[in-house]
């Protein structure tokens, strides 16, 4: 199955300027916890989740008024293509251990694929979501903590 059969293809985007304030707002609106930062040709250029607005802003007693994206943005993101293979997705997803990978087709942010995604896909089997949760937990002796 292809990456496309199984994406969001209704992904919002923020620029590298947008608040911390305004970020988490259309986060909240769109009922999603990570947000591609593109740039004005909607090439990606970095990532935002909750968990980053939380850990690197909040907790940072950054000021969520004022503070932009880009400072606190992740921007080595793994990205994934719509004609890619779901499996890849899901390598991905483990080697890197992520939730959400964006697919990008010309170098612009088509939709994004998750582990929710793969979960609710009736056509991914549960043997592969059980496996992707796996490795992006990497449980046991082979977590990154622990090596």
């Amino acid at each position: 199955m292809k990456v496309r059969e199984c994406m969001c293809n209704q992904v919002s985007c923020v620029s590298p300027e947008t608040t911390l304030n305004n970020v988490a707002r259309i986060m909240q609106e769109q009922h999603v916890g990570c947000i591609p930062v593109c740039d004005t040709n909607k090439k990606i250029v970095g990532l935002i989740t909750d968990r980053d607005i939380v850990l690197r802003g909040v907790a940072c007693n950054k000021d969520t008024n004022t503070t932009p994206a880009s400072q606190i943005m992740t921007t080595k993101v793994y990205t994934i293509t719509p004609d890619a293979e779901v499996t890849e997705a899901s390598k991905i997803m483990c080697d890197c251990q992520i939730k959400r990978v964006p697919v990008i087709e010309n170098n612009t942010v088509v939709g994004m694929i998750t582990l929710g995604d793969l979960a609710n896909n009736q056509n991914v089997q549960g043997q592969q979501v059980y496996q992707t949760i796996e490795g992006i937990c990497k449980c046991g002796n082979n977590a990154k903590n622990n090596q």
